[in-house]
């Protein structure tokens, strides 16, 4: 069963690199705490991903499918796991954030968590704010081509 994460929430990261997760998103991700989590870099953006473990788990069987003789994979899977931490979220409701994924992401003090459907992305405020005002002028022509054509519930929404 897919976990439907909604919601975006500014909050900041204090000086040991911990988020104090806001209590709305810690009540969606509950079923997930006692499993943990996987904190990873985003492939296409400046940021982090947060994977519930049952997600996580979800795309290691993917990922397990590919030949391990062919190259390109190989290479897909170290750059894909570069820098993967398992974590909890402590009894107090905090992440830590390890440096080097930080670093990566360019986190400061403000942040974003922002829901990706059954992810949770991290990141730095102001390159957040960039990235959605950035794609605002293509978001009508990408959501035709991304959903243009998906028509499978026939309930008057898509």
């Amino acid at each position: 069963m897919l976990n439907t994460l909604i919601g975006t929430y500014e909050c900041k990261i204090d000086g040991k690199g911990r988020i104090l997760i806001p209590a709305p998103l810690k009540k969606q991700l509950a079923a997930s705490l006692q499993d943990g989590f996987v904190l990873k870099r985003s492939v296409f953006q400046p940021c982090l991903e947060l994977y519930p473990m049952g997600e996580w788990n979800t795309m290691m069987q993917k990922i397990n499918k590919l030949n391990r003789f062919v190259k390109k994979n190989n290479d897909f899977i170290r750059r894909f796991t570069a820098g993967v931490k398992v974590v909890e979220i402590d009894a107090l409701g905090r992440l830590l954030v390890a440096k080097d994924l930080s670093l990566f992401a360019k986190i400061s003090k403000d942040i974003v968590l922002s829901s990706a459907v059954n992810i949770i992305e991290i990141w730095d405020k102001e390159l957040y704010e960039k990235a959605i005002d950035d794609s605002i002028g293509d978001f009508a022509d990408l959501a035709e081509d991304v959903m243009g054509n998906v028509n499978d519930d026939y309930n008057g929404i898509s």
